[in-house]
């Protein structure tokens, strides 16, 4: 059963059924009870489509990030579900990888499936800043970046730079002078963390002995390795990730060193891998569920046409103290 046959059979206009399906007030009691019996009696659901047709709304949001699988990604994007979900907003998850290109081609599949907004999670994306129709896209649809920046959008950004600094901090309160940074990413947050790793050391007069490798277990395990052939006598490393930190901590216990005793190990997230490693890691907590909700509510306001209330965000990190420092 169609709109037009319910109005048929309660007796009344189409509009009346459309003000009625819609919740508008302006609808006497007795004919609200006439078209809510029709459909009650024939147990209709309005679609979505034909809904969103109407009030040129799908009542849908895009999330975009890397790797949903990703823990920090993860607790990010389960927040901004929630939070959209409990506004009447569905949401669609997609997983962009890193290469440009793949992230614009779900762009442009998103602007024509006409979402209300986009949400993309991860600084990778303000590598897209050079594409030449990602301002267009951003001037039509409602967008926000979590820990990134964009032409158009509003941000919510980690202060990943003071992130990595309370950990250099924090070594150095420790008794630390030499102290090691490993550089596991190419992104704009892994720029700002060494960033902060580099003015925190200078702060103290101390010289900076940077490390390059892959953001893994694997990658945190080979690069101990090369620490060790290169040690230029360092006490400390810190990690622009946990799951790298972990494979420090790995790789250093099975080469015969004690960790905190021989060498002291920071990671970055306050993830499971913090938790699970042994010593358990001191870590930064860099707070993705309070940047997913603010995010959230940040794109809510930007789709409602709020935009006086609508400012970029800094979140600031803490730090958490484990036993592997």
């Amino acid at each position: 059963m169609n709109i037009y046959d319910i109005a048929k059979e309660a007796g009344v206009s189409i509009s009346t059924v459309s003000r009625v399906l819609n919740g508008k007030r302006n609808v006497n009691a007795e004919t609200r009870r006439k078209v809510e019996a029709v459909l009650t009696a024939h147990n209709y659901v309005p679609s979505a489509i034909a809904q969103g047709l109407v009030s040129r709304s799908m009542r849908t949001v895009a999330v975009l990030m890397v790797d949903v699988r990703i823990p920090n990604y993860a607790r990010a994007a389960h927040v901004v579900e929630s939070e959209c979900a409990h506004r009447g907003y569905n949401v669609l998850m997609c997983n962009t990888g890193t290469v440009h290109s793949d992230s614009m081609r779900y762009l442009e599949i998103l602007s024509r499936r006409q979402v209300d907004g986009i949400i993309m999670i991860g600084s990778v994306y303000s590598e897209l800043i050079d594409s030449p129709s990602i301002t267009n896209l951003t001037q039509r649809i409602p967008c926000v970046v979590a820990n990134g920046k964009l032409p158009g959008c509003y941000s919510v950004l980690i202060d990943d730079f003071a992130g990595i600094g309370a950990a250099v901090e924090h070594l150095v309160e420790k008794g630390h002078r030499n102290i090691a940074y490993f550089k596991d990413m190419g992104t704009d947050s892994a720029r700002r963390k060494l960033n902060g790793y580099q003015a925190a050391m200078r702060r103290h007069g101390l010289e900076p002995y940077v490390l390059e490798g892959e953001s893994s277990l694997e990658g945190g395990m080979e690069g101990a390795a090369r620490f060790l052939e290169d040690r230029r006598g360092c006490t400390a490393m810190v990690c622009g990730e946990d799951i790298t930190a972990a494979g420090m901590v790995k790789a250093f216990v099975q080469k015969g060193f004690r960790v905190p005793e021989d060498m002291a190990v920071t990671g970055y997230n306050a993830s499971l891998y913090a938790r699970i490693c042994e010593p358990t890691l001191t870590t930064v907590d860099n707070r993705p569920e309070m940047m997913g909700l603010m995010s959230a509510q940040l794109l809510s306001s930007l789709m409602d046409g709020q935009t006086e209330r609508c400012a970029s965000i800094t979140v600031q990190p803490a730090l958490v103290v484990g036993k592997s420092t």
